[in-house]
């Protein structure tokens, strides 16, 4: 009897036979348990809500559940830190935001990760404009009276922000470099406790994203002096911006959006555009975010990484003219 042996290349090709379907099987039936986002932040402010709408959303679609794992510190370095640590294997997502992808590279000396070369991008959830709040008893009623303020006894006026080098504090010391004003920052670990603080009255002026402060303005807690988009807000049409009233051409935008883990499957990565798009174009969910104080915003995952490109750079020139560093 004859026996037939097969070649290595016969013995290659069936082996590639039977790894790549289930190569295949394990991305077509992507998620096949949860999915993990880490959003840096603690609860409360813009990267948490509108994570966790997402997240919601995403749970209704997939078979399992996505959850949402909050990692504060470090002006976000920990949380990001964390989803480049990961298995690039599509169960761990994490929220970039314009102060983690956009200022830290620029900021920050020893930052343990790479915001261009470390992520896959997914795509940008949404933008906002931010804005300067402060506490009823502040003595400027509005922007024009802040910066006369702040002019008067350099140094007095404190603002709070939800941390260092997030897109809050570098959008005072744009405002400071541009009108040579010196003011004192009181960083916090993110914007739910300023706003606390700012609310109790231990700060008086803040700058803080729309959407979490949003329920507090309409609440009375704390008054807007004005928004820092190019335009007036639909959520706040008769709060001016801060390019009307004192520094004409200003604009800051704080936004955060979807990245995977250096390696992430490219499937994978299509799915996870794919879906959170039609979420972000579905007309009710665009309509809610508006309602939370920002704007959908999404995208392919190339125009999501060009976006990032661009946000570095423009917060590179802003940290080099303010001389923000973080050294810690």
């Amino acid at each position: 009897m004859t026996l037939f042996m097969p070649g290595r290349r016969a013995l290659l090709a069936a082996g590639a036979a039977l790894t790549l379907p289930v190569a295949g099987r394990a991305q077509s039936d992507y998620p096949s348990r949860p999915v993990r986002v880490i959003v840096p932040f603690p609860p409360g402010q813009a990267a948490d809500l509108f994570g966790r709408l997402v997240a919601e959303e995403l749970s209704k679609r997939w078979p399992h559940r996505v959850v949402v794992e909050n990692r504060a510190g470090g002006a976000g370095a920990i949380g990001m830190e964390a989803v480049k640590a990961a298995p690039p294997d599509g169960y761990t997502l994490g929220v970039g935001t314009s102060g983690t992808l956009g200022v830290n590279p620029s900021v920050m000396a020893r930052l343990p990760y790479d915001a261009e070369r470390d992520f896959a991008a997914i795509t940008n959830i949404f933008t906002l404009p931010l804005v300067f709040v402060a506490h009823p008893s502040f003595e400027a009623a509005d922007m024009a009276q802040f910066v006369a303020l702040a002019r008067s006894a350099p140094g007095r006026v404190q603002y709070a922000s939800a941390g260092p080098g997030t897109a809050q504090h570098m959008t005072a010391e744009m405002l400071a470099h541009r009108l040579s004003l010196q003011m004192t920052h009181v960083p916090y670990r993110g914007s739910g406790p300023a706003m606390a603080d700012l609310i109790a009255g231990n700060v008086k002026v803040m700058v803080d994203s729309l959407a979490s402060a949003l329920p507090n303005i309409g609440a009375g807690r704390i008054r807007a002096l004005a928004v820092t988009g190019r335009a007036r807000t639909p959520q706040l049409p008769n709060v001016p911006t801060v390019a009307e009233t004192v520094s004409p051409g200003f604009e800051a935008l704080g936004w955060s959006g979807l990245v995977a883990p250096a390696g992430t499957p490219e499937a994978i990565i299509r799915k996870v555009n794919a879906d959170t798009v039609a979420i972000l174009r579905d007309p009710a969910i665009a309509t809610r975010m508006v309602e939370m104080g920002g704007f959908p915003d999404p995208g392919t995952p190339e125009e999501y990484a060009r976006f990032i490109a661009a946000e570095i750079a423009k917060w590179r020139e802003v940290a080099r003219a303010a001389n923000v560093r973080l050294d810690s």
